[in-house]
């Protein structure tokens, strides 16, 4: 049954509580100029440029453990089904479609972009030292949302090395000194922390290797980690049959990431306001 228009809800702002802030035309720009200069640092390395889609299969993500390793993060898509949709209508009161009224949840909402990354290269063979930056839209249930600080959509720059061993490990070096050096022109205090992502499995001796080796270190700016370094070994070249060019073998693989609403907040935090946070930025870029 319709709602009469006069006692629908009139439509208003997104709910920021709701972990779906939207920004305006200083954040927008901000954003951009951010983006822009870590996608730049990519392509001056040698990153091809890709656009990877928004969604994917829960199959894959499935094959690469992730509902496994991140099922309090985890979000998925379902259409409508619409012999359905008279028997289990939506609900005003409650603001949701009922379960009954969707089909099943075959594509998932990633939440980093690098998984994109592997998926797209499944099967093929690559140069040992290959880059590829992309930036998307990723989604993670958190507790509780904080503007800008913790979102359930938000935009991630990664950049990501496919190939040797040696390749995966001197990126995350070389990366690693260029966000320190950023940070330092942008008057910003970041500390470098091991963090802990579980790209293995819990148990075992792969679980015991990443305690003893740390597989990604976080930059925070107060409580708050703006970008992480991550080496993921050969787990993905393994799953998703990358191999190298020159011996065959399972590439290894890591990435670079850049929550970039993160880095608005630490910004502006820091600096003070809008205009502040993108003199800072374009002083920055001016001296690196």
């Amino acid at each position: 049954m319709s709602i009469p228009a006069e006692t629908r809800t009139p439509p208003g702002p997104i709910d920021d509580r709701a972990g779906l802030p939207a920004l305006g035309p200083e954040g927008t720009a901000l954003l951009r100029l951010l983006d822009e200069t870590f996608e730049s640092w990519g392509v001056s390395a040698g990153a091809r440029v890709m656009t990877l889609p928004p969604l994917l299969p829960t199959a894959d993500l499935a094959r690469l453990d992730y509902y496994d390793n991140f099922p309090h993060q985890a979000v998925v898509v379902a259409p409508l089904d619409l012999e359905r949709r008279e028997s289990a209508p939506f609900c005003c009161e409650t603001g949701c479609f009922p379960c009954d009224a969707l089909q099943p949840a075959a594509l998932g909402l990633p939440s980093a972009s690098c998984y994109g990354v592997y998926l797209h290269h499944q099967g093929q063979t690559v140069p040992s030292d290959t880059l590829v930056t992309v930036v998307g839209w990723c989604f993670r249930k958190e507790e509780r949302y904080e503007h800008l600080r913790r979102q359930l959509g938000f935009r991630m720059r990664e950049i990501v090395a496919l190939g040797s061993k040696e390749h995966a490990q001197r990126h995350l070096e070389t990366f690693g000194e260029k966000i320190t050096a950023f940070a330092e022109a942008l008057d910003l205090p970041l500390r470098k922390e091991a963090a802990c992502d579980p790209f293995y499995d819990r148990g075992g001796s792969k679980a015991l290797m990443q305690r003893l080796a740390p597989v990604k270190h976080e930059f925070l700016f107060g409580d708050l980690a703006i970008s992480s370094v991550n080496t993921h070994r050969n787990f993905f070249g393994e799953r998703c049959s990358i191999t190298l060019a020159d011996t065959g073998g399972p590439v290894f693989t890591s990435c670079v990431a850049f929550g970039l609403e993160r880095w608005l907040s630490a910004l502006t935090q820091r600096h003070g306001g809008w205009e502040a946070a993108a003199e800072a930025v374009a002083r920055a870029r001016s001296v690196l």
